[in-house]
């Protein structure tokens, strides 16, 4: 534990990539090989309570538990404790500050045989076991490897380095191409000294074959426009007035996009769809259904995978599932998916209640030949070839979108949620398929949101930083005359706005329930989201997509917020 802790406070005292990767670089070089592999595991975003023990997720604690053990251990009420942990704002720091450090250091344990010896024989316990562990460990860390061991329990080890920064680290120290390295993480995993030596070798590895390729994403058009900051006090090149800034405004230009991506001649236009992103394996019989989120679905689309089973050649492709009737010009919402993703084995009724199909929009592998870096353009006429030899209906090309210039591909833009999709999509040609979000060559221009002005009903704390401010909003819209809850967001407001916010919500609660509070109903904000769908889970009978705050409406009362039928009349 105590070399995992002195790397995490490394890497949290910094602020440089590079001197992060090279932390990682000697934790990594370091290391037993079966530490190596727990801390890769959670630096990549695994929990110990990730990792599933006979078939259950193993639970070590959850938080009253925790606030309950460290009063007891540390003769503190409850409410100090509880007190304390409003103040701090971190759960894992508050348990490691209400403890002394123990007078005589103890021998140092490693990070594996904390979490595969001491914590995975009590998890899913009795609480008694569970405690006496943790309690234990608390006594004997002092508090710099307390903190850490903390975060272990409470999941909520952040210190700011991504996925790709740890490939990048992995690669150096092993020589395996980084691009290897993320195939080789995707998916499920467990921790061991075996995984690591697979992960690291620079020879072929059995698995390797069943894998898909990381995902290439797209970035939004939005930063290749931003312009340099207003000046203070300015309002700048955005319109203050519906809530827009300067990058989006910009995007609704043809002149600004053309000016920021050249010849529309260079370009790929797709339509933007509101799907799963999928990759689709067929190697040798082997047949594989992968989401982006690194799950793989077999048997949750057994018609896909039927038609994956016919393609006349092994192949990888990538692209979008969807919700689709045959005959309609449409896909279905996306909630409609959503009842698909649910069942891993899809009854009769399902399958015909929610047909789905793939639209296609690259290869990545042919014959077993990684095809990622060829340009765009020769993927994409290979991809067609294939399709139509293989005329499966459920596996489609993504149609081209064709315009002669940029203003007449805004044109095209325009019309897109009429086609029940996102915007375009917009890829350069000559450009090969990267993995992570690489800006340059994939772009999604996606339509301005659907808005409608709402009144705040509830607010609740945020997490981590944002702890100890109420963040996370409620916002209801007029049925009559009552308002009616309809969406929930919490990212949008600048940090002088929450500042302001938290203020008045503490000075105007009506109700509390649990960590949620009532509040006087008089402030409005603007609302942006994707699309609106009906839902027989909401109480609104609506539910929307990707919803956030676009500004603080100071300028409106409540009673003019929207009511609940306008909402209702953009529902697909």
């Amino acid at each position: 534990m105590r070399r995992f802790a002195r790397l995490y406070w490394r890497l949290d005292r910094s602020t440089s990539t590079l001197d992060k990767r090279a932390a990682l670089v000697d934790y990594f070089r370091e290391a037993p090989p079966a530490d190596a592999a727990w801390a890769l595991w959670l630096l990549t975003g695994g929990k110990v309570g990730g990792v599933t023990l006979k078939g259950r997720k193993a639970r070590i604690a959850n938080t009253r538990e925790l606030r309950d053990w460290i009063a007891e251990a540390s003769g503190n009420p409850g409410w100090l404790v509880d007190a304390s942990y409003d103040q701090v704002g971190d759960l894992a720091e508050t348990l490691a500050l209400l403890l002394d450090d123990p007078a005589e250091r103890h021998a140092d344990i490693g990070l594996a045989e904390w979490i595969e010896q001491r914590l995975a024989p009590v998890a899913n316990g009795a609480p008694e076991a569970r405690r006496a562990v943790v309690v234990a460990a608390w006594r004997s860390l002092p508090f710099e490897e307390r903190l850490v061991f903390n975060k272990l329990l409470t999941g909520a080890l952040r210190v700011g380095v991504s996925q790709g920064l740890v490939q990048k680290a992995l690669a150096e120290l092993s020589g395996v191409d980084v691009a290897l390295l993320a195939q080789r993480l995707m998916g499920a995993w467990t921790p061991s000294p075996g995984f690591m030596q697979r992960l690291l070798s620079t020879q072929s590895q059995p698995g390797d074959a069943a894998l898909p390729y990381p995902f290439f994403l797209a970035s939004p058009l939005e930063t290749a426009l931003r312009p340099s900051p207003p000046v203070a006090g300015t309002v700048g090149a955005g319109d203050a007035a519906t809530g827009l800034d300067a990058a989006t405004a910009l995007a609704n230009d043809p002149v600004a996009v053309e000016r920021a991506l050249g010849s529309i001649d260079d370009w790929l236009l797709e339509w933007k769809w509101d799907g799963i992103r999928v990759q689709l394996i067929r190697r040798d019989g082997d047949i594989a259904l992968w989401s982006r989120g690194e799950e793989r679905m077999d048997g949750r689309f057994p018609e896909i995978e039927g038609a994956l089973a016919a393609l006349p050649r092994n192949a990888v492709l990538d692209g979008e599932l969807l919700a689709w009737r045959d005959g309609e010009d449409a896909p279905l919402p996306f909630t409609a998916l959503q009842k698909r993703i649910q069942r891993r084995k899809p009854g009769a009724r399902t399958l015909e209640a929610t047909p789905v199909r793939v639209v296609a929009y690259d290869l990545l592998e042919l014959d077993g030949e990684d095809l990622r870096e060829r340009p765009l353009v020769e993927r994409r006429a290979l991809l067609e070839q294939l399709l139509d030899a293989a005329d499966a209906p459920l596996l489609q090309a993504s149609p081209r979108v064709v315009a002669d210039d940029w203003p007449a591909a805004a044109g095209l833009r325009e019309g897109a949620r009429a086609r029940g999709v996102e915007g375009l999509m917009v890829k350069r040609l000559a450009s090969p398929y990267r993995h992570g979000r690489k800006r340059g060559d994939w772009w999604k221009w996606k339509i301005d949101p659907l808005t409608i002005d709402a009144v705040m009903l509830y607010a609740q704390s945020g997490h981590g930083r944002r702890s100890t401010l109420y963040t996370d909003y409620t916002f209801g819209l007029w049925d009559g005359e009552v308002l009616v809850p309809v969406a929930k967001a919490y990212s949008g407001l600048d940090d002088a706005e929450i500042l302001a916010l938290d203020r008045w919500i503490r000075a105007h609660t009506t109700e509390r329930f649990g960590p949620v509070r009532a509040v006087e109903p008089v402030q409005v904000f603007e609302l942006g989201f994707e699309a609106v769908n009906h839902s027989r889970r909401h109480k609104s009978g609506i539910a929307v997509r990707f919803p956030r705050i676009l500004r603080w409406r100071h300028d409106k009362p409540p009673a003019e917020a929207d009511a609940l039928a306008t909402l209702q009349a953009l529902a697909r």
